[in-house]
């Protein structure tokens, strides 16, 4: 059973004139067969957390563990892994904002990636129909393939794409962040049921971070939590989704104000 456990997690940013602490002490755990939601206003940390998890160099981590029991019961130290090594473990970002590739076809950037992951190459007649299948449930046109990775994309065909990854990476443990921004209603539909069919493939855990519930709409998450301040603040069932879509974050703003003066302290 996949585990990803975040203990205690402080994480900075390099700004004019120093550092400023974004993460304040974040713990969570998500197991496989679990969707967790992150909820909460703008400049909460939830999109840092998801980039200091997945590597990038932007964060720096300065206190906290972050470790991933792929199901072999070994803790691995997520923290003392490269990017590439972290992916290849099992963990996956869908970005916010994916970024565009020129030069790189998206079928070629597919099979890399799934050779990267799986070790070795997989066989060319049966990962075509592979993608095929993947970008048919996504209704991907399949010319898509061919064009290079994200570039020229709409908002909703990059985020379509991000989803087509996942299909084909089987990470054991996917971050999503904000999936669901810049999406229709048909978009939003289509890429809800492609994280559904990716849960129910087997041993896998969701972290889904949103601003609103209109994605929690089509996939239900075990638990809520509401990010201020740099920290979770409160966890609960689906139902606290709806009591945020009703009062909104106003109740946390306090939290967020006191996080915010300590740190200047």
């Amino acid at each position: 059973m996949s585990t990803l456990e975040i203990s205690d997690l402080h994480v900075e940013v390099a700004v004019d004139g120093g550092a400023k602490e974004i993460l304040r002490g974040v713990d969570l755990t998500i197991r496989a067969g679990e969707t967790h939601a992150i909820m909460g206003p703008n400049g909460s940390g939830k999109s840092t957390l998801a980039y200091a998890i997945a590597g990038h160099p932007k964060y720096t981590i300065t206190r906290g563990t972050v470790t991933l029991d792929a199901g072999d019961g070994i803790k691995q130290d997520v923290l003392a892994m490269t990017v590439d090594e972290r992916a290849r473990a099992g963990l996956f970002l869908a970005m916010q904002y994916p970024v565009e590739v020129p030069g790189v076809s998206t079928a070629n950037f597919l099979r890399s990636a799934a050779t990267a992951v799986r070790g070795e190459a997989p066989k060319l007649r049966t990962w075509v129909k592979e993608v095929k299948q993947a970008m048919s449930d996504l209704d991907i046109d399949p010319d898509f393939a061919d064009r290079n990775v994200n570039e020229g994309f709409s908002g909703g065909e990059k985020k379509r794409h991000e989803v087509l990854q996942l299909a084909l990476l089987k990470p054991k443990i996917a971050i999503l962040d904000e999936t669901d921004s810049g999406l229709d209603v048909d978009a939003l539909r289509v890429v809800s049921e492609g994280v559904n069919r990716f849960k129910e493939s087997g041993d896998v855990g969701v972290l889904l971070i949103t601003h609103y519930t209109r994605i929690l709409n089509h996939i239900t998450p075990d638990v809520v939590h509401v990010f201020a301040g740099g920290r979770v603040v409160e966890s609960g069932g689906p139902e606290l989704a709806d009591e945020l879509e009703a009062e909104g974050y106003v109740k946390y703003a306090g939290v967020a104000d006191a996080a915010a003066a300590s740190a200047t302290v």
